[in-house]
C-alpha cells in the first residue's frame, strides 16, 4: 500500500512538471490567431510562420553560435581548473571553490545588473564577448562542477601505470585522463550549451539593438503579441533539450556522463 502511494505520488508530481510541455505541444499545431485552449483546429501554420520570420531565425542562429562559444570556453577554463581542485592540496582551495560557484547562489537579476553597470563602462553592450562573458559567468559553475565528480571518479592507477611505463605527462592527459573524462565532459557541454542557450534575464540587460538572442527576442515577442508562434518555438526547444538528454543518455548513459 505503502509503494503503491510512493507510485501515485511520482506520477503526480511527473504529470505537473509536464504539464506545460502537454499544453504547449498541441497549441503549436493551433489553427487559431491566438493561444487558446483548446485549440479549435490544427494546423502547421505557425511552424511556416516560424519558417518566414528572419528575426527570430537570426535570433536562434546568434543563440546557437553564442552557446557553441561559450562552451568551449567552458571547457577550456574548466578543465585544468577540475583537475587541479579535485586532485590538488593547497590553501585557499576551499575559498576557490567557493568563488567559482557564488554565481549560481546569487539571485539572476543581480548578477545582470552588475554585469550592465561593469559592461557599460567597457563598451560591452550589445557586443559578442561581452555576452560570451555574461553566459561564461553562469555556465562555468556547473562546467567545473561536473568535472570536478568526473576527476574524483577516476581511477588513479591507470595513470600511474601510464607514468611508470615512462609516459611524459601530457601523454598521459591525452591518452589516458582525458578519455576516461570524456563521460563528464559530455554531460558538462550538454549543461553549459543548455543553460547558455536558455539564458533569457541576463541577456535581456547586455544585448544590443543589432545582437539578440532567441530567449530575449521570445520575450519582447509576447510583449505585443499572442500568437501561437511561441507555443511553436517553445516546442522546438522542448524537443531539442530532449534529443540533447536522449544522446547523451544512449552514448554515456546520465549516471555515468555525471561521475556517479
Amino acid at each position: 500500500m505503502v509503494r503503491l502511494f510512493h507510485r501515485a505520488l511520482i506520477g503526480v508530481l511527473f504529470l505537473f512538471l509536464l504539464a506545460p510541455v502537454l499544453l504547449v505541444m498541441p497549441m503549436s499545431f493551433s489553427a487559431d490567431a491566438f493561444l487558446i485552449w483548446p485549440p479549435s483546429g490544427f494546423s502547421t501554420r505557425w511552424y511556416v510562420a516560424l519558417a518566414r520570420d528572419t528575426g527570430l531565425l537570426k535570433a536562434a542562429g546568434n543563440s546557437l553560435i553564442l552557446a557553441i562559444l561559450v562552451c568551449a570556453a567552458a571547457l577550456l577554463i574548466a578543465l585544468p581548473a577540475a583537475l587541479v581542485l579535485a586532485r590538488g592540496r593547497f590553501p585557499g582551495q576551499a575559498a576557490i571553490v567557493a568563488l567559482l560557484s557564488a554565481p549560481l547562489l546569487l539571485p539572476t537579476i543581480v548578477l545582470a545588473l552588475a554585469l550592465l553597470i561593469v559592461f557599460v563602462g567597457y563598451g560591452l553592450i550589445g557586443s559578442w564577448p561581452g555576452l560570451m562573458l555574461a553566459h561564461l559567468l553562469v555556465g562555468l559553475p556547473y562546467a567545473v562542477r561536473v568535472l570536478m565528480t568526473a576527476v574524483s571518479t577516476l581511477p588513479p592507477d591507470v595513470e600511474e601505470a601510464a607514468s611508470s611505463l615512462g609516459a611524459a605527462p601530457w601523454s598521459v592527459f591525452r591518452r589516458v585522463t582525458l578519455p576516461l573524462m570524456m563521460p563528464g565532459v559530455a554531460a558538462a557541454t550538454a549543461i553549459v550549451f543548455l543553460v547558455s542557450f536558455d539564458e533569457v534575464v541576463i541577456s535581456l540587460f547586455v544585448v544590443g539593438p543589432q545582437l539578440t538572442t532567441l530567449p530575449v527576442a521570445l520575450f519582447h515577442y509576447v510583449e505585443t503579441r499572442t500568437d501561437p508562434l511561441v507555443a511553436a518555438v517553445s516546442a522546438l526547444l522542448v524537443v531539442l533539450t530532449l534529443a540533447i538528454v536522449l544522446i547523451l543518455e544512449r552514448a554515456l548513459g546520465l549516471a555515468r556522463a555525471l561521475g556517479k
